[in-house]
């Protein structure tokens, strides 16, 4: 399942200096790439990602000790596939990313739900 359009690179970044600056967004946008900055003022914004980090600290890098940059790689790698899997979350409901995005939306329940109905033609017939 794809999130975003194949052929945008989304940049998530805070408001700092260095990220709004006129360089670095010739550089983003050379690259196709269109920046997603927090609102200004509100901190909220990035709680999600900053939730996600912590956790990753915690569980993954607080006590590793890798000694080539390939295993953390490959760690990480092998992390990023477990928490998008199996990690349950609060949040969530208590079950996996991959199995919310897979659990139908409002939208598409409804539409099932009315496909499903017997029709009015067919139950006067």
């Amino acid at each position: 399942m794809s999130r975003w359009p194949p052929h945008e690179q989304r940049d998530r970044d805070d408001r700092g200096s260095h990220y709004a600056g006129t360089s670095y967004q010739r550089v983003l946008a050379a690259h196709g790439g269109i920046a997603s900055m927090n609102r200004r003022g509100n901190c909220w914004d990035n709680a999600v990602v900053e939730s996600f980090f912590a956790t990753l600290k915690t569980e993954l890098v607080a006590n590793a000790h890798w000694r080539r940059p390939a295993e953390g790689i490959a760690a990480l790698s092998q992390y990023l596939v477990w928490y998008d899997d199996q990690r349950r979350h609060s949040t969530l409901g208590y079950v996996s990313p991959a199995a919310f995005e897979r659990q139908p939306t409002a939208t598409e329940t409804r539409v099932h739900a009315i496909e499903a109905r017997p029709s009015l033609q067919a139950a006067s017939a």
